[in-house]
């Protein structure tokens, strides 16, 4: 279900929001990231993923976020859940003014291989381009938002 603007500016002010984060690696043990569009962490390479949906159960979740990010269905057992995070920003998709409303994630993070012949289109409302980057190179740069360098660490 989504939510009209003003209604999920109230749920980003009063609760955390879940989450599905994706760690995936290719057969070198690269790791996809996007760059953000959007806030928060906008700007920064980030790994694909996206929020859960009031009453969307779990599988029917992840299937709707990997078709989104990556452009094909991938399931659950396909993954496997490296953990739970938490993720807090002093903004939101709302600004970054003092009068906006900070954000408090609470994501899921799975890991997951594509295949080598895997074709990569970004969505164009999330991420402006898709890099494999290596895991040194991840938890080295400063373009690499922090909360993603914690799932390789």
């Amino acid at each position: 279900m989504w939510l009209s603007e003003q209604t999920f500016r109230t749920v980003v002010e009063s609760t955390p929001l879940v989450s599905i984060d994706l760690v995936i690696r290719n057969r070198e043990g690269r790791i996809l990231l996007g760059r953000r569009l959007n806030r928060p962490a906008q700007g920064f390479w980030f790994v694909p993923g996206g929020r859960i949906q009031k009453n969307e159960p779990l599988d029917e979740a992840f299937q709707r976020i990997t078709k989104y990010e990556l452009g094909q269905v991938f399931t659950r057992r396909q993954a496997r859940l490296m953990g739970i995070y938490e993720h807090f920003y002093r903004d939101s998709v709302f600004g970054k003014e003092e009068e906006m409303p900070d954000t408090h994630y609470v994501v899921l993070g799975y890991s997951m291989f594509l295949p080598d012949d895997f074709n990569l289109v970004p969505p164009a409302i999330q991420h402006s381009d898709y890099r494999w980057w290596r895991r040194d190179e991840m938890t080295s740069s400063p373009e690499v938002h922090e909360y993603t360098q914690a799932y390789v660490k």
